[in-house]
């Protein structure tokens, strides 16, 4: 009966609580229709993000949009991720006491940047992404990473901070050269397939 009682309790929390539906809308009322967000995402200043379609933000996670977030077509966020463009790292520490009384200007040492995430990139669990980070299509972020600056598109990036420790499309060649009937969808968004970047490379 017990085990009945808490299969039930589940079913019943993840429809009402973590069900996650396609069908996002832009602040200006555009329809996502393949987006999808779980509801205990929390988007804090969600008039600063700007979103496209087919992203899928999953569970748990922070984006902070306060200063300017983009997030590009195909992004997939998995959980527990924190995405910022602010920060009061150093503010607290000049200000003291004054930092919760502060008025007029900009705060010293302020942090304030704008994030962009590249299209068709994904970000795994746990990952901080860090205000003014530029992070280029295609790329790998793996989990447990500290993302800050330029991230260079189809970079495997891995690391607290993060460095780059691979290239995405090493493996992609070997998967469309298995599977060569996808090799049209990875065109369309990438503008050329692995194959061709290789052999220009080692040409």
């Amino acid at each position: 009966m017990k085990a009945w009682l808490n299969r039930a309790r589940r079913r019943i929390w993840q429809a009402l609580m973590y069900r996650m539906v396609f069908g996002e809308r832009t602040p200006a009322g555009v329809l996502l229709a393949h987006t999808r967000i779980a509801p205990s995402t929390c988007i804090e200043g969600g008039h600063g993000l700007t979103l496209a379609d087919h992203v899928f933000i999953g569970q748990f996670n922070f984006l902070d949009a306060t200063a300017g977030l983009t997030i590009d077509e195909g992004v997939q966020i998995t959980n527990f991720v924190s995405i910022v463009t602010h920060s009061s790292h150093r503010s607290i520490r000049l200000l003291g006491r004054g930092y919760a009384t502060h008025a007029g200007g900009e705060m010293p040492g302020y942090v304030k940047a704008a994030v962009h995430i590249g299209a068709y990139t994904f970000v795994g669990p746990h990952s901080l992404i860090e205000a003014g980070t530029r992070i280029g299509r295609g790329a790998l972020i793996c989990a447990y990473s500290q993302v800050r600056g330029e991230v260079p598109a189809f970079a495997v990036m891995a690391g607290a901070p993060a460095r780059q420790v691979g290239d995405v499309r090493t493996a992609d060649a070997a998967l469309l050269a298995q599977f060569p009937e996808w090799a049209e969808h990875y065109r369309a968004w990438a503008g050329e397939l692995p194959q061709a970047l290789e052999a220009r490379t080692h040409g």
